[in-house]
């Protein structure tokens, strides 16, 4: 056999590699005749590498190799988004107040806080200072979005009137923020849920 040319093996560990691979996630699948059964995922620095057995078949490995892959890409955004820093936090704001509020919001500090147990955000418009719960680090984007937005229109409007509800308005995806909210309340932290305000 010419060694140029790709084993069965190789040609389907290339041809599912093809298929499960993304523009900006690559697959490297690595099969083995000695792994007789299990499967799994890996991340190697920016690339997913896939191991299986060589015994397995194309599409089932293509069926199972997405499962976990979306699992992997789940547990690697769920323990990023636990990073989220205050100078994050703050970036956001001010492209919030930009985009949503046509910058009228002023602050002097946006930050995370751990003891926060009430509610999901906070504002002193005296001292222009707005507080996060940090249980909010591991919501959906459009949901701390929305939270953000509720707490900058306080900068102006401290009361939950007409005016203040003209402005957190805003928000984009609004009643679906608020089902999450209500939903992480209920049952994403029972007997400890913050009382939403959105």
């Amino acid at each position: 056999m010419n060694s140029a040319q790709p084993t069965a093996t190789q040609r389907k560990a290339q041809q599912a590699a093809a298929r499960l691979s993304t523009p900006t996630r690559p697959v490297e699948v690595r099969l083995s005749a000695r792994r007789k059964k299990t499967i799994t995922a890996r991340w190697e620095g920016t690339k997913v590498v896939l191991l299986a057995p060589a015994a397995m078949g194309l599409e089932r490995l293509v069926a199972a190799g997405e499962g976990l892959i979306t699992r992997l890409e789940k547990k690697a955004t769920r323990a990023t988004n636990h990073k989220r820093s205050d100078e994050q936090l703050q970036a956001l704001a001010e492209a919030l107040n930009d985009k949503y509020l046509g910058g009228r919001a002023e602050w002097t500090s946006i930050t995370w806080v751990e003891n926060m147990t009430t509610r999901w955000g906070s504002c002193t418009p005296s001292t222009g200072r707005i507080r996060i719960s940090h249980r909010l680090k591991q919501v959906p984007d459009y949901v701390l979005n929305s939270v953000v937005i509720h707490e900058l229109v306080h900068t102006w409007i401290p009361n939950h009137g007409p005016d203040f509800w003209e402005w957190a308005r805003h928000t984009p995806q609004l009643e679906r923020a608020r089902g999450y909210l209500e939903a992480y309340q209920r049952w994403g932290c029972p007997g400890d849920g913050p009382e939403s305000q959105l």
